[in-house]
């Protein structure tokens, strides 16, 4: 049995860890879960999976959490999560929570000796150096959760050393704007930028950096740290199916590709059960009924949020940071209908350029630059 601590339990990627571990009630237990202000949701998940101890964001919501006494000892704020994240009882700590706060917990939880199930981008971005520093120093392996580095994780098993690979390519769908002539993504809707062609449910902000290509640019940064390539040898693919998540080309000429349905409980499952595959109830693949399979490469001119990715990963310092925060105030100025879409990758270029960085990693810095980065589109943006 495989007892695990649920940061994150009530977003996307919490909510399916928990439908993988009701798939397996022979194989996992949940000891603990943590969530934002979900508290109804949160309630539900401790009447029916029972945790020992739980954590909520906000001081005020601890005497809302399952007042019948079923949520064990209840925690709150930044040390609740660090609590969780440091549980005895816990093997595994599934990291699913979303921005900076969670890069304390996993930094705290690999020091611990724990497993980490990482699904949190920020963390990887922005303190990569230091995140995969501490899994070294422990001799911990990162299970990536997102289906492509969980994908290039898998490939990756063939390969006897780093010598024997010759690049990783990541791969996206290309998001809804992928065919839309450059004309016309001035004037594209929020609508329009949510309305993925294959993957649903994947929450507004990473729907809007799918659009953009953000998300596949973060996702370099991601492989970069967790599997220690350079820039110059991982790529971008697109595959409109969503069918093949990653592929890994080695030095022989072979190439590996991992295929799945587009659905988040098969990596999750992955990432819990590893290095096992026990069967589960979730959805196949049926190759003759999908039929042909597209690739392309990424049109930059049009979505220079990949480039800027590229740039600021190789960087580093700092710089990687500015971009994840700059994102996140752009896209959320795009949302409220302050900006248009093609006006995201200039608000983001303009704060990478006038940051004066790179700057050291550390915690602390990296918490000051997000603020510097937020501050800086935040006054770009207003009238």
């Amino acid at each position: 049995m495989k007892r695990i601590a649920l940061l994150g339990s009530t977003g996307s990627i919490g909510r399916q860890t928990l439908e993988v571990v009701a798939a397996q009630p022979d194989r996992l237990a949940v000891v603990a879960l943590a969530a934002g202000g979900n508290v109804a949701l949160l309630n539900e998940q401790i009447r029916r999976f029972g945790p020992a101890a739980v954590a909520v964001r906000r001081e005020r919501d601890r005497d809302a959490v399952a007042s019948d006494g079923r949520a064990g000892e209840v925690l709150s704020g930044p040390a609740g999560l660090l609590a969780l994240a440091t549980l005895p009882e816990a093997d595994l700590v599934v990291v699913a929570t979303s921005g900076h706060a969670a890069i304390r917990p996993t930094l705290a939880a690999l020091a611990a000796g724990k497993q980490v199930a990482l699904a949190n981008k920020e963390t990887i971005v922005c303190a990569g150096e230091l995140v995969s520093a501490a899994a070294r120093a422990r001799g911990i392996v990162i299970r990536p959760i997102d289906s492509e580095h969980s994908a290039l994780w898998q490939c990756l098993h063939a390969a006897p050393g780093p010598e024997s690979i010759r690049r990783l390519i990541v791969t996206g769908s290309g998001g809804p704007f992928r065919t839309l002539d450059a004309s016309e993504l001035a004037t594209v809707t929020l609508e329009r930028a949510l309305a993925h062609p294959t993957w649903p449910n994947m929450g507004g902000k990473v729907t809007i950096d799918s659009a953009s290509l953000m998300n596949k640019g973060l996702e370099v940064i991601e492989a970069h740290w967790l599997f220690g390539l350079p820039f110059d040898r991982i790529e971008v693919l697109l595959n409109p199916q969503s069918i093949v998540h990653a592929l890994v080309e080695y030095a022989d000429g072979s190439t590996l590709a991992q295929l799945a349905p587009p659905d988040m409980r098969l990596p999750i499952a992955y990432a819990l059960s590893y290095p096992e595959r026990p069967p589960n109830p979730f959805p196949r693949l049926d190759l003759a009924t999908i039929g042909a399979l597209e690739f392309m490469a990424p049109d930059v001119a049009r979505f220079p949020c990949l480039r800027l990715a590229y740039e600021a990963g190789r960087g580093g310092g700092l710089y990687p940071t500015v971009l994840s925060a700059a994102d996140d105030e752009a896209v959320a100025a795009f949302a409220r209908g302050a900006i248009g879409f093609t006006r995201i990758p200039a608000l983001i270029d303009a704060a990478l350029e006038r940051y004066p960085g790179p700057g050291a990693v550390t915690v602390e810095a990296i918490e000051e630059a997000d603020r510097w980065a937020r501050d800086y589109v935040r006054g770009l943006v207003a009238p």
